[in-house]
């Protein structure tokens, strides 16, 4: 028999949160990472879509969190609705399909139940069979479960499976700017997703990914290989010599430590964060003479160069979501096990700018982002090895000691030096408290 370390034990899951380091559980055991699933992740607003995938009534999207599976459908009456993916009646799957069109209902593979897109039952084959049984006053009768917390933000869809903590707007606070910033940065304030899905598999546990984000001191190691061949290629060129679009984007990965420094680093409360608060990687992009005037005309000159001079770098939204505001691309981490998470990475149009936009951003999204990245592959090595290296013995913490002060700790916003550890600390703060939010126990 197995005997549980954490289940049950929430001071020994807040015991694997120290202020300036971690223990190597949060990465290495499947038993913590099986509670992440049942507590962390229903207890904390998780992104699951984007209202531009289902445009139409009847369209759905299908998605996972916190391991149970959803159905994101447009309703008949035009709002969205997110479902358990789960037939009221034996608990088979509504829809197998990513993405379709349901029509008026969603009917049962197996047995033909039939359900509005709310959720509301519709009807039953031979529903005579039920009568004189009390089904119709159990959780059967009432038709599909619908998630209750539902917010969608500027077209970005977010749920919290659990009632417990805080609310939409107190739980993102004033990271929602930067979301604010990439549908400003449309003529229209208007974003819609451009194609599919790139989905890249990694050999580590999801956190690996998500402290990667807003680790600058990696850059110019990790990354030598790759973007440094790129910076080699163009050196030597005269200084006002046009650039190729891969070289303005691969070369600003190889900046050196006083570059990322100076960038600069904000966290807020619950976990999120953004780096680049200065200037970012993206800063010095050429110029899009069309996009600039549809941006003047739609704004006003001084309000579309406050939006465009918003150059950020990674914005973190805890615990799932990452965004590229500059380039109009998000990622999306998926947990699969305590050793592997996929990564999806959805690329976005402007409406309203020219088609030049989605080029630079589809551009990023096959040299960065994809499975066919050059640099991604950098950081996917680096996952692999960190997850290999937790195994060994003599020291069980990984360390977040880089710019630690006591005084960050309960501050629900801080902004500091780019190569600070302390979007690290800060998510692993949120992680023992959403963690550990529903177990019980003193915190």
């Amino acid at each position: 028999m197995t005997t549980s370390r954490y289940r049950g034990n929430p001071e020994a899951l807040r015991s694997l949160v120290q202020p300036d380091r971690v223990h190597r559980d949060l990465y290495i055991s499947q038993e913590v990472f099986e509670l992440e699933q049942e507590h962390f992740f229903a207890n904390t607003w998780n992104y699951i879509g984007h209202d531009s995938q289902v445009p139409n009534a009847g369209d759905y999207v299908t998605n996972d969190i916190a391991g149970r599976p959803l159905i994101v459908v447009r309703h008949q009456d035009g709002s969205v609705k997110v479902l358990m993916n789960r037939c009221a009646h034996k608990g088979s799957r509504l829809v197998s399909a990513p993405a379709g069109n349901t029509g008026k209902f969603f009917r049962c593979p197996y047995h033909a139940w039939s359900f509005d897109t709310d959720g509301a039952l519709r009807a039953i084959p031979l529903k005579l069979g039920y009568e004189g049984t009390e089904m119709a006053h159990t959780e059967a009768g009432q038709g599909i479960v619908a998630v209750k917390n539902v917010r969608i933000y500027r077209g970005f869809i977010f749920v919290k499976l659990n009632d417990a903590g805080p609310g939409f707007e107190e739980y993102f606070g004033d990271s929602l700017s930067s979301i604010d910033n990439m549908a400003d940065r449309s003529p229209t304030g208007e974003l819609e997703i451009a194609g599919g899905v790139l989905r890249f598999t990694h050999q580590c546990n999801w956190k690996m990914f998500v402290e990667n984000l807003n680790d600058t001191m990696h850059p110019m190691v990790a990354h030598e290989s790759s973007a440094g061949t790129a910076k080699k290629m163009w050196s030597g060129k005269p200084a006002d010599a046009p650039k190729p679009m891969a070289i303005e984007q691969f070369v600003p990965f190889m900046s050196d430590y006083k570059f990322f420094e100076d960038m600069g680093v904000r966290v807020f409360d619950n976990g999120h964060s953004f780096s680049g608060v200065n200037f970012s990687i993206h800063s010095k992009y050429s110029g899009i003479p069309a996009y600039e005037q549809a941006m003047n005309a739609a704004y006003g000159e001084e309000k579309a160069h406050q939006i465009l001079g918003l150059t950020r770098h990674n914005t973190v939204y805890y615990p799932n979501l990452t965004i590229k505001g500059v380039i109009q691309a998000i990622r999306v981490v998926k947990p699969v096990s305590a050793d592997k998470c996929v990564v999806e990475s959805w690329t976005f149009r402007l409406k309203g700018a020219p088609a030049e936009l989605l080029q630079r951003t589809t551009m990023y999204s096959r040299l960065i982002n994809s499975p066919f990245s050059v640099v991604g592959h950098d950081d996917l090595q680096a996952y692999r090895g960190i997850q290999a290296g937790l195994y060994g013995s003599g020291n069980e913490w990984v360390s977040l000691h880089r710019n630690f002060n006591e005084a960050e700790i309960g501050k629900r916003e801080v902004t500091t030096n780019g190569t600070s550890e302390i979007s690290m600390r800060n998510q692993y703060r949120a992680w023992a408290k959403y963690m550990t939010l529903t177990m019980g126990g003193e915190q």
